[in-house]
């Protein structure tokens, strides 16, 4: 698919944080574990999917992030805004969503960030934790927004 208008030459890069309520290994946490595989499945063949950070087990829920052993990232690159809302709602993303009380603790600050990337670019976990930074330091801004609050890609220049 050939994008065209303002996001010719820019992807969309996501990062979410949760905190664990209880470790990865435990029964708690069986049915989340036991998803994750299914839904990045999923995720992988997604319209708009470009890409999502993955260590040696397939997900990313032994990339350390902010030196934090009770959070884990998730962190993927979409063709734009639409592709990744279409894939957070529906089947079996959705219903992972819907039971994430259960499994994660509730943080008033922000654990999500978007930002555009050119196209082609994977961002690291380093890029995820100075956007999250920046979004709860200065809220929503081109660096670093939120779905509900986004901003346009950069107008491509020649």
């Amino acid at each position: 698919m050939t994008h065209s208008g303002p996001q010719a030459g820019h992807e969309l890069a996501q990062v979410n944080i949760s905190r664990l309520k209880f470790p990865l290994d435990s029964p708690e946490l069986k049915d989340f574990v036991e998803a994750l595989e299914p839904v990045n499945a999923v995720a992988d063949e997604a319209a708009g999917f470009v890409w999502r950070l993955q260590s040696d087990t397939g997900n990313a829920t032994d990339v350390s992030v902010f030196g934090d052993d009770w959070l884990i990232v998730n962190m993927s690159v979409w063709r734009d805004t639409d592709a990744l809302t279409a894939f957070m709602y529906q089947g079996q993303h959705r219903e992972l969503m819907a039971r994430r009380r259960e499994w994660f603790e509730r943080v008033e600050e922000a654990m999500t960030a978007l930002w555009w990337v050119p196209a082609g670019t994977r961002p690291r976990v380093r890029d995820a934790e100075e956007r999250l930074l920046h979004l709860r330091e200065h809220g929503p801004t081109q660096r670093a927004f939120t779905l509900r609050r986004s901003f346009p890609a950069p107008v491509a220049t020649d």
